[in-house]
Parts: structure tokens; sequence; C-alpha cells
């Protein structure tokens, strides 16, 4: 169970800080920058969830905050999930739902260096 704990936390600040550098560059990734304008997220909005997820990535690697590093992971995602169902877009809706596991799943193992 801690192997595939340490897996899914690399996985996931993997994902974490790819989307949030993405996030923060958005006028080099303009299919990006069109999904989340179609989301409704300005750009000042997505500055400030680029940072949170960036965030999330550092803290998942401890054990103090990782709890609260995969609740925040869950939220967003779970905004993300609502912010499309609101847009009409049931496709990313649903391509979100195993994104939405993996903080829940991590959530239940612990961390792996948890004493």
């Amino acid at each position: 169970m801690k192997i595939l704990s340490g897996i899914l936390i690399l996985l996931t600040a993997f994902l974490s800080f790819k989307h949030g550098w993405d996030g923060l560059h958005l006028d080099a990734y303009p299919e990006q920058a069109k999904m989340m304008e179609g989301l409704g997220i300005g750009k000042t909005s997505a500055v400030v969830f680029s940072i949170l997820t960036i965030a999330v990535g550092i803290m998942i690697f401890f054990p103090r905050t990782f709890f609260l590093a995969n609740l925040i992971n869950a939220v967003s995602i779970l905004v993300i999930m609502a912010l499309s169902l609101r847009a009409g877009n049931i496709k990313t809706a649903l391509i979100e739902i195993p994104f939405l596991l993996i903080p829940l799943v991590l959530i239940f193992l612990g961390h792996p260096f948890r004493k």
C-alpha cells in the first residue's frame, strides 16, 4: 500500500506542477486559455488557481499537510467539474472523474511516511 501511495503522490505532484505551470503561461497554451474562458475562469482567477495548484504539488509531500493538499485538490477538481457542467461540457466533467478519485484514494491510503 505504501508503494501505491508513493506512486500516487508522485503522479499528483507531477500533474499539479504541470497544470499550475501551464496555467501561469496561458499565452503559450492558447487551447488551455480557450478552455478556461469557456468555463468562465478569467485570467486573474486562472493565476490564483494555478498558484494554488502548485502549492498542492508541494504540500502533498509532507505528512502534516498531506490531508489538506488532497482536500484542496479534490475540491478544485469538483469546481472544474461543476463549471464544466454549467458550461454544458459534459465530456470534460466526465474526464475529471478518475482525477477526483486520486486524492480520495490518497486520503484513504494515507501518507507513506506518516508515523
